[in-house]
């Protein structure tokens, strides 16, 4: 559970941290949204180093985790209800992430 809930935070900081720069562009927000977006995308670096495995692993299993978070945003940010397909796709991914990051591994 906490692998997943780092996982979880970190898809959270990436999405931040794309959302706002969005926000400034699409949205004529501030440009001083982009100093919480650098620091949400270092705290995204930083928290992707804290997973306990090869890179490359944590980099695959997270996509997974990251699909799903951001349907999620879709929801409830964005206000738009994920389809039945989305739902499908998303429970897939974590699938695959489980597989992924919690699967037996060779000595």
């Amino acid at each position: 559970m906490r692998t997943f809930a780092l996982y979880l935070l970190t898809a959270l900081a990436e999405i931040v941290g794309c959302y706002l720069p969005w926000l400034w562009l699409r949205q004529g927000g501030s440009a001083w949204l982009l100093l919480p977006a650098a620091a949400s995308l270092g705290l995204f670096a930083w928290l992707l180093t804290l997973h306990p495995d090869a890179s490359g692993r944590v980099y695959a299993a997270y996509g997974g985790v990251y699909v799903t978070a951001a349907l999620l945003w879709l929801w409830a940010v964005d206000g738009v209800r994920p389809s039945a397909w989305d739902v499908v796709g998303g429970l897939v991914c974590l699938g695959g992430m489980t597989i992924i990051a919690f699967g037996p591994r060779s000595a």
